[in-house]
């Protein structure tokens, strides 16, 4: 798949790993779709990247609507390419806490926009891709999920985060088989401590100390490297059904 041609979806796209993203298909050619529920975020974001760049506002746990978006992109640009899901919350909490035992309705928050969110995307925007002409390769299209290297080294108080994450990579290769009679792949990012918006909440020590954890290099992620590895992943054929890590060889400790 060339990068230049394609017809882009990305949720989470007003902001941090998404953004970079969209950015990274647009200054190689591209369109791009940014789905995001922060409206003003969003069309600051698609104004910014010029006319090959919409948002639609989407709640990407809300199957009408990410129906719709899907939709509106198609009809937009004439078709989907890549679908990237970046769109995530944290739902930081011990499972028994000071306060109590987690509510239920945060877990399943989180459960609902990480796990489900990402899944109602893909599937989504393989029901487009299934229409496209295959390229050469016989392919159709690519969809990229973003996990997390909490998926496989949870740490206290990421119960949550965690099982949405670990469900993002459980999903992959079933759906991966599926779609290998269209044409299309499904592959899986599991980035490590990258610096995005959520980050810039902490003191800049705190950043400083977390990017000091990572073996090498020693920092925290750029959102442009993950933007890189999307790149890679829709350029080569071969990448399908398997989950990524971006991490710098990190392995999350207990807390």
């Amino acid at each position: 798949m060339i990068l230049e041609s394609a017809k882009a979806l990305v949720s989470g796209g007003a902001s941090g790993l998404g953004l970079a993203v969209a950015r990274r298909v647009i200054d190689t050619g591209g369109q791009a779709t940014l789905l995001d529920v922060n409206e003003e975020q969003g069309e600051a974001a698609a104004a910014k990247l010029g006319d090959r760049a919409f948002f639609v506002k989407t709640d990407v746990s809300n199957e009408s609507q990410v129906e719709a978006a899907v939709a509106a992109a198609a009809e937009k640009f004439g078709g989907v390419t890549l679908a990237v899901s970046c769109a995530g919350i944290l739902g930081a909490a011990r499972v028994l806490g000071r306060d109590g035992p987690m509510p239920g309705d945060l877990f399943a928050k989180v459960i609902s926009v990480n796990l489900v969110g990402t899944f109602l995307l893909g599937k989504a925007a393989a029901q487009a891709m299934a229409d496209n002409p295959e390229n050469p390769n016989g392919e159709r299209g690519v969809i990229i999920n973003t996990a997390s290297v909490a998926a496989f080294e949870g740490q206290i108080g990421q119960a949550a985060y965690s099982a949405s994450k670990g469900g993002v990579v459980g999903m992959t290769l079933p759906m991966a088989r599926e779609f290998a009679r269209l044409g299309i792949r499904v592959v899986t990012i599991a980035p490590g401590i990258f610096h995005t918006p959520m980050m810039d909440g902490m003191p800049e020590h705190v950043r400083d100390s977390l990017g000091a954890q990572v073996p090498f290099p020693s920092r925290l992620g750029k959102p442009d490297e993950f933007a890189q590895l999307v790149a890679s992943v829709y350029a080569n054929p071969m990448i399908n059904g398997t989950t990524i890590r971006l991490d710098g060889a990190i392995r999350m400790q207990p807390k």
